[in-house]
């Protein structure tokens, strides 16, 4: 009497089919996530102070993610130098304007579209509507801006298109009293809640996403009811 050996049953490919995809070893974060986990990553590092000044710099011109970020993170750690990170925030901030102004003016004939392409929140809308903002009351609403989620880089590089009716002395008297009243604002807070803010912002980041959404479109209505 003869025996087969046993082997294994290669499946059927209607098998294949109906068998459950093997689960993905870890779900793939988004762009902006990953960006805010490198921007997060230079405050354990010797050069978080230089990267906050950087960082405050491009978000003003081009970068989407605010150097609040970093700055809140540098100032657990160290909460005494909280208004020191706000004055290297304020100060790269209004730089940054500075080059975003320049961008405005020099460039946008040439490269606008190439540059709403890459830099998010900047479309011809939204410049459009700034500068008709500008139009009213240009100091004024700098300000606001510098205390509002809008991307800040949306109003350096439209009052670059808009020139004519913002000086680049207005967009650094508005940048100074908008950006640093913000950042020494998120200092004060820091300095009296300490650790748990961090935490906070690990833990909610993706609701805070959404809810920067909403504030986003908030922040255009609250402007136009205070010009």
């Amino acid at each position: 009497m003869t025996t087969t050996e046993p082997y294994e049953e290669i499946p059927t490919a209607e098998a294949a089919r109906e068998a459950p995809p093997d689960p993905p070893s870890r779900p793939r974060r988004g762009l902006l996530r990953r960006l805010y986990d490198w921007v997060l990553h230079w405050a354990d590092t010797p050069y978080g102070t230089p990267a906050l000044f950087v960082i405050a710099f491009a978000e003003s011109s081009f970068f989407p993610i605010p150097p609040d970020v970093l700055q809140i993170a540098l100032s657990v750690s160290k909460p005494r130098r909280s208004f020191y990170y706000a004055a290297v925030s304020g100060v790269g901030s209004v730089l940054g304007g500075i080059l975003g102004y320049i961008i405005g003016l020099a460039f946008w004939a040439a490269a606008g579209a190439f540059l709403m392409s890459v830099i998010p929140g900047l479309t011809q809308a939204n410049i459009d509507y700034v500068g008709r903002l500008y139009e009213q009351n240009a100091f004024w609403t700098i300000v606001c801006a510098g205390f509002t989620p809008i991307p800040y880089k949306v109003f350096t590089i439209a009052a670059g298109v808009f020139s004519q009716h913002v000086g680049l002395g207005v967009l650094i008297a508005g940048s100074i009293l908008g950006r640093f009243g913000r950042f020494f604002l998120v200092a004060a807070f820091l300095y009296f809640l300490g650790p748990g803010v961090k935490s906070l912002i690990e833990k909610y980041f993706d609701w805070a996403a959404l809810a920067f959404a909403a504030l986003l479109i908030l922040g255009f209505v609250v402007i136009k009811i205070l010009l």
